[in-house]
């Protein structure tokens, strides 16, 4: 079992007090955590691109190179890449660079985007969600299987025996699929034989250990070896000695209520708070004792591979970010090798 940490680089008003952090301190933040992570053991340390004011990073190679030259054997990679409005040949590139300057610790999530900024910024059309992403998914794998790659579709000039270069110190990069929990999004990491990331930011562990059994029987009847298969999770927590819900609760109750607005579901309540961090909800959080067991039972259900935290909801304060990382590398991750017996 792989435990790492992303972030989007969160600039929302401290929800307890009001305080907010500039943009440029959110960088340093960033690296502390990634050298911490590093540090303690942890396999992965993510950033992910949005476009909006509340959030601090629309680029993220930049982040990840700084990381990688601050840190010795984490993993450096993307929560997600908005693959539909970028242009593949460009994102190939940069990770492979990435990988190149990491000593091969690169990876990359291509994801489809749980906001929908980026389409107009960089003009696509939103009707288009789903064919932007299968087309660039799909020109990705091809150039990542080949230095010389002949093309063509909708979204971007064709490619006549074109040589893609850097190349990555493996040959291939570490990509993975991102979703939300679509059926279409699992199966299509299935049939594609990559590895699924699945974003756990509501609703039960039930419900997601269903995808995961989707993607390997789907994988499995594409003729992909299951032993290749890999599965994550992310979710959102938060991993103090104590008093770690109490803590979290108004962060959580924050981003949750500001996001439902934004797309017309209920408004969540404190209710809806103790259920999602009861143990069969999406959110991780308590003592090390505490989330260690809820990985276990999660494990249980889903036999995943990885999982990663967010616990820089709506800005809870570095030092507790800090405190949880501290705590996922030295107890937590201890606890659930030992109880999976596993390395």
């Amino acid at each position: 079992m792989e435990l790492g940490v992303f972030s989007f680089g969160d600039l929302h008003p401290d929800p307890v007090t009001g305080e907010r952090v500039s943009p440029q301190a959110r960088m340093a933040h960033l690296l502390e955590r990634a050298r911490l992570a590093d540090e303690v053991g942890l396999s992965y340390f993510g950033i992910g691109e949005h476009h909006r004011p509340d959030y601090a990073v629309s680029s993220v190679i930049p982040v990840l190179a700084a990381a990688a030259a601050q840190t010795t054997s984490i993993h450096v990679g993307s929560a997600v890449t908005v693959l539909s409005t970028e242009d593949p040949v460009r994102v190939y590139q940069q990770f492979a660079t990435l990988d190149l300057l990491s000593g091969g610790r690169a990876e990359l999530t291509a994801g489809r985007g749980s906001f929908i900024e980026s389409y107009s910024l960089f003009g696509a059309a939103l009707e288009d969600y789903d064919a932007l992403y299968e087309e660039k998914i799909r020109l990705l794998l091809q150039l990542d299987a080949q230095e010389r790659v002949t093309w063509s579709g909708r979204f971007r000039p064709e490619l006549k025996d074109a040589l893609v270069l850097p190349r990555p110190p493996s040959g291939h990069l570490d990509v993975w699929i991102a979703t939300g929990g679509t059926l279409s999004s699992t199966v299509r990491a299935a049939r594609l034989g990559r590895p699924v990331m699945y974003a756990m930011l509501g609703g039960t562990v039930g419900n997601f250990a269903e995808h995961a059994q989707l993607y390997r029987a789907t994988a499995a009847e594409a003729g992909h070896d299951p032993g290749a298969l890999r599965v994550g999770v992310s979710s959102v927590g938060l991993v103090l000695r104590e008093g770690a819900r109490e803590v979290f609760r108004p962060y959580w109750l924050d981003t949750m209520t500001r996001i439902s607005a934004e797309r017309g579901f209920p408004t969540p309540s404190g209710l809806t708070y103790n259920m999602q961090a009861a143990r069969a909800g999406a959110v991780f959080v308590g003592t090390p004792e505490e989330v260690a067991q809820k990985i276990v039972l999660t494990s249980a259900q889903m036999q995943h591979d990885r999982h990663i935290f967010q616990f820089d909801f709506s800005s809870v304060p570095q030092a507790k970010v800090l405190e949880s990382i501290e705590l996922l590398g030295t107890e937590v991750l201890p606890l659930v090798r030992r109880e999976l017996g596993v390395a």
